[in-house]
């Protein structure tokens, strides 16, 4: 079982995180394409994220 670092709530389920998905158009990260990020569904903490497409 998993916890979130910011809040201590449980992660068990899919339910239980956002999934953002962020553009290379918003200027956030320069060199991808696509930029994605986990975030705890309760708090809105960033636990994991991942870069994909790189130009």
């Amino acid at each position: 079982m998993v916890h979130c670092p910011e809040c201590d709530a449980t992660l068990e389920r899919q339910e239980d995180v956002e999934f953002g998905d962020m553009g290379a158009e918003s200027g956030f990260f320069e060199a991808s394409e696509r930029f994605y990020l986990v975030a705890c569904g309760d708090c809105g903490a960033a636990i994991g994220s991942g870069v994909a497409g790189a130009r």
